[in-house]
Order: C-alpha cells, then sequence, then structure tokens
C-alpha cells in the first residue's frame, strides 16, 4: 500500500492554502450577490470568477504603487472576504439549496486541481517543480512559464520603482498581460518558498478555474447531469488541460473567464440578462479581464459577441455600460505598456505582424510593411497556411506516420502528444465522430433537444472564433494558428460540443464511447519520457491522482439535475418575468 510522506503532506497543504486564498474572494462575491437576491448559479459563479480576477488586478497595480499599499490589499482581500462569508453563513441569508449548488463545483475545482498537482508530481521532482513542469507532459517546452513568477519576483520587491529587468530572450514586462502576476502577487505574503513549488501548485489552481467557468456554462446550458459529467471529465483528461494546466503559462486561466462569459451569452440566460446593466457589466468584466490574462482571448471574445449580436442586439445603455467597464479594466494596463514600460507590443507585432526580431517600428507600421512584403498572393497562401494548421494537414499526418514508423510504444505516445498540442481539429481525437453524428442525424427525431441546441452554439462559436483566428494571425513561416497561439475557449467549446452532439443523437452508445475515449487520453499522458535527475515514480501520488480523479467522477454524477432556482429555463411569454425574477432577484 503506498505510504504517506512529508511530500505527499507538503502538495495536500499547500493545495488548500492556494485554493483558499485564490477562491476565498470569488466566494464572498458569490455568497454576497447571493444574499442580495441573485439566484441563478451560472450567474453566481460568473461573479465569482470576475472577483476572484479584479481583486487579483488589484493586487497587482497595489503593488505596483507601492509594495506596502499591495501587501496590506493583500491581507484585506483574504480576512475581508473570509470576514464576509463568516457574516453571510452566519446570518443563514442564503438558501441552503443554493449553498448546495455552489459547492459542487467549487469541490470539482479543488478535485480537478488535486488531480492535476499529483499526476504533474506522479514520477518525482517536487525539487525542482518549475523545471518539471517543462517536460512532464510535452517534451521540453521554454520558460513561458516562468514568465509571471519572475515578474511578480520584481515588483513585489520594486513596485513602480525603476524599470523590469528583461526576461531572458528579451520579453518585457509589458509584452505579457498581468493576471496571473497579480494572483502570485496577492498571496506572496501569506506563503512562499525559493524552489518554486508554491508557484507551480498556485499555477495549477488558476489554471484548473476552467472547471468553475466550464460547469457554469453547462448548468445555463441546462444539458441533462450525464452530459454535463461526460463533458467535464473529458477536458479534465485531455491533452488541453493537463499539458497546460501543469505547464502554468496563462492560458486556461483566460479560457475560464470566458466560459463563464459564454455562460451569460450562449445559453437561455441570455434573455434574461439582456435587459440588465449590471449583467453588461459582468460580461464586460470577464472578458476584459480574459485579455489581462492572455492577450489573445480576443479570438474567443469574437464569436462570443457575434452570437451575441446575430440572437439580438442589446440596448444601447447596456453596449454603452458594457464597453465603460471595458475601457476601465483595460486602460490601466494599456498606459503601462505605452508610458511605464514601453513599447509592449512585441507578441502582436509577431503574431500578427509576422516580426519575429524586435525593432523601432509600430505594431500598425510593422503589420503594413509584411502584408506590403508578401503582398496579396503570398497574403492568400499565408492565410491558407493557417487553415491547414488547424486542420493538422501534412505535418500531423508526418508526425503521426513518423512515430508509427518509429518502432516503439514511446514514439508512438509522443506523436499523439504532438499532434493533440498543436493542431485544433486533430486535437479533438476521438471526439469528432460527434458532429459526424450530428449531421447524419440531422432530420431525425427524436433528439435531446437541450443537447442538440448546445451543440449547435458550441460549434457556431467554435468556427467563428477559428476564422477570425485563422485570417488575423499572420501565418506562414512566422506565426501559424497553432493551438497556443490562440484562445483555449475554441478547443473547450469543440470538445463539450462533441460531447453534448454525441448525447443529443446517441445518447446510449456515447456514454461507454466517451468514457473510452477518456480513458485513452489519460493513458497518453500517464508516462513521464524524461524523467529528471534523482526522480522516481511515487505510489502515493498516483493514488492521490486516482482518488481526486474518482472523487471528481462522482460529484459530477451526483450533482443536481437542475439549477435550483431554475436558471436558463426557456422562458415562455407568459412565464418570462417570473424567471426574471428567479434568476436575477
Amino acid at each position: 500500500m503506498p505510504t504517506f510522506s512529508a511530500v505527499q503532506g507538503e502538495l495536500l497543504l499547500l493545495l488548500v492554502i492556494h485554493l483558499v486564498l485564490t477562491g476565498i474572494p470569488g466566494v464572498a462575491a458569490a455568497l454576497f450577490a447571493a444574499a442580495r437576491g441573485v439566484r441563478a448559479v451560472p450567474v453566481l459563479l460568473a461573479v465569482g470568477l470576475a472577483a476572484s480576477g479584479a481583486g487579483a488586478m488589484l493586487g497587482f497595480w497595489a503593488y505596483y504603487a507601492d509594495p506596502l499599499a499591495g501587501e496590506t490589499l493583500s491581507y484585506f482581500l483574504a480576512f475581508g472576504s473570509a470576514l464576509v462569508v463568516a457574516w453571510i453563513l452566519g446570518t443563514r441569508a442564503v438558501a441552503g439549496e443554493v449553498l448546495r449548488a455552489l459547492a459542487v463545483p467549487l469541490a470539482l475545482w479543488a478535485l480537478g486541481s488535486a488531480f492535476l498537482v499529483f499526476l504533474g508530481f506522479m514520477h518525482g521532482g517536487a525539487t525542482q517543480p518549475l523545471t518539471l513542469a517543462q517536460s512532464r507532459f510535452f517534451e521540453t517546452l521554454p520558460g513561458d512559464n516562468l514568465i509571471p513568477h519572475f515578474f511578480a519576483d520584481w515588483f513585489y520587491a520594486n513596485g513602480h520603482h525603476g524599470t523590469p529587468p528583461e526576461f531572458p530572450g528579451e520579453w518585457l514586462a509589458s509584452d505579457r498581460p498581468p493576471l496571473q502576476i497579480g494572483y502570485v502577487l496577492t498571496q506572496r505574503p501569506f506563503a512562499w518558498d525559493t524552489t518554486g513549488l508554491h508557484y507551480q501548485v498556485l499555477g495549477v489552481v488558476l489554471q484548473q478555474l476552467w472547471i468553475v467557468g466550464l460547469w457554469a456554462l453547462l448548468v445555463a446550458a441546462r444539458v441533462g447531469r450525464l452530459t454535463r459529467a461526460l463533458a467535464m471529465g473529458t477536458v479534465l483528461v485531455s491533452g488541453l488541460a493537463i499539458v497546460n494546466g501543469f505547464y502554468v503559462w496563462p492560458k486556461l486561466l483566460p479560457a475560464a473567464l470566458l466560459l463563464a462569459a459564454a455562460a451569460l451569452v450562449l445559453t437561455p440566460l441570455r434573455g434574461e440578462l439582456r435587459h440588465s446593466l449590471w449583467a453588461a457589466a459582468l460580461f464586460a468584466a470577464l472578458c476584459g479581464l480574459a485579455m489581462l490574462a492572455h492577450g489573445a482571448s480576443v479570438f474567443g471574445i469574437v464569436p462570443l459577441l457575434a452570437i451575441a449580436a446575430y440572437r439580438g442586439m442589446p440596448s444601447a445603455r447596456w453596449v454603452g455600460v458594457a464597453a465603460l467597464v471595458a475601457i476601465v479594466a483595460l486602460a490601466p494596463w494599456s498606459a503601462y505598456q505605452k508610458y511605464g514600460d514601453p513599447p509592449g507590443n512585441r507578441l502582436v507585432k509577431w503574431q500578427v505582424g509576422g516580426v519575429v526580431e524586435i525593432d523601432d517600428r509600430g505594431t500598425g507600421e510593422a503589420i503594413a510593411d509584411t502584408y506590403g512584403e508578401i503582398g496579396f498572393s503570398g497574403a492568400i497562401d499565408y492565410k491558407l497556411d493557417n487553415f491547414e494548421t488547424m486542420v493538422g494537414g501534412s505535418e500531423a499526418y508526418d508526425s503521426l506516420k513518423n512515430g508509427l514508423e518509429g518502432g516503439s510504444l514511446t514514439d508512438v505516445v509522443r506523436a499523439i502528444r504532438s499532434v493533440s498540442f498543436f493542431f485544433l481539429l486533430p486535437s479533438l481525437g476521438l471526439l469528432l465522430l460527434g458532429p459526424v453524428a450530428m449531421a447524419l442525424a440531422w432530420r431525425r427525431r427524436p433528439r435531446r433537444e437541450p443537447e442538440w441546441r448546445f451543440a449547435l452554439l458550441c460549434f457556431a462559436a467554435f468556427g467563428i472564433g477559428a476564422l477570425v483566428w485563422g485570417l488575423v494571425i499572420i501565418g506562414g513561416e512566422p506565426a501559424r494558428t497553432s493551438i497556443h497561439v490562440g484562445s483555449y475557449l475554441l478547443p473547450i467549446l469543440g470538445a463539450v460540443g462533441c460531447v453534448a452532439a454525441l448525447r443529443a443523437v446517441l445518447p446510449r452508445f456515447a456514454v461507454p464511447y466517451l468514457l473510452s475515449a477518456a480513458l485513452f487520453s489519460l493513458a497518453l499522458y500517464v508516462p513521464y519520457f524524461e524523467p529528471l535527475p534523482g526522480a522516481s515514480f511515487s505510489p502515493a501520488n498516483a493514488a492521490f491522482a486516482a482518488l481526486a480523479l474518482a472523487g471528481f467522477a462522482a460529484l459530477c454524477a451526483r450533482s443536481p439535475d437542475r439549477d435550483p432556482e431554475g436558471a436558463g429555463e426557456e422562458s415562455h411569454p407568459g412565464q418570462r418575468d417570473r424567471v426574471r425574477e428567479r434568476v436575477l432577484g
């Protein structure tokens, strides 16, 4: 039987610390909103995610102003939020049914974080966590996972005094949005170390917030409990969540925020919220925070806006409030990029303008120069390269062929991991049966209507986002549409759309098929092919990962089938006012 050791104890302690510190501001905000009468669980989860991100950004700007002010804010966020939670629970201002419904995604987030932490450290490496993260699941990745840690160290000590040093590779602090830096800064006063283990665990906890965002979307979409459980489990054990969740660059964090935003505009909730100005502020806050986590979030925001507009434009006041909130969120960072540590445009010039080398040209000038050099026919070729990359094309085929010809299981697993990491459609793998089955059953009845509608919306957002992504990214040799260049909202929506499609037309077949696909994906990422010196397999960590995964699956399967307040119900004319009252309080 695996024995419990100090390593497992330390990992569990760090998980508890960073789950509490990350979650408590969001929990306080969600409970406060619930106490004020907001009753829809997806809306409350969106409020919690927005509050958590806003607290991190306030922390960043407080530390930038003065490290002492930042440290003061860190304590205020933690203890102030705890007092709010204690007061609301003590006064029983929120119904028990709503509390239980909110507790489910919170527990799933904790279990999903534990699963990935212990899966990541299954083969040891806790003394070298940041190095381990670069090779645990996908060969040797660059040092991008270290960037938030590097600049958080500097701002924690110096605030706005002086200009931050360059990160190796000539990256400026202004080149990457600061949301994850803000989370690091707000938690440093409570517990930290010099090995990077605190940062690694915190990074996993942040990336796994997609669990809360996706839960909000699925509950708001009114898909069945089994569909919801299959979708959650499918994403949890996917290469997207495992590789990018343990290699803690801030890619999944903005996807979490955008999933919550999608719950507000892609589901029946939209009909109740499109008239609410505070809902406009909430949607804009989630989108703005996603941009402050990673600039590629724009490729997830555009399809949400397009679908929302197609289904009925909100009022001018709604749009105005949303625009104002977005400006308030984004303007300080834009000002810092221009005046605090200019120019702050390296990624845009690289990905959109094709300028890899650093130079003094502005963004617009660089883009115009590049397109002038390649001409119209060259631009068309570059865009075709982008769409070929999305579908895999010859590169994915060659990678799989070389893996099969390598003669070993290791070569095959490496090849599948590589294809899943780089290419959008091939990354969905066995899930691609979903849209095929849906197309074949287009005119067939009966079918599960909530899953059918949800799958269509997911595929619409996926397609619009992919189209915009392929046209905006330069393409060709400078930068193509590999998954990690875009918004991770798209592959997540693609995956859950495929799950919903299978459940809509083949509900019984879908269960064993999706479980088999999930087990296959999990098996791909258990091995570690480049172990660190001195690291060895840990049966105890493997057992903890298995227990966390089992708990995650069991909780998903046993969760309530419906939002206790009926949030997201289809509103018939005679019911609209009553539903709106239940949703908005």
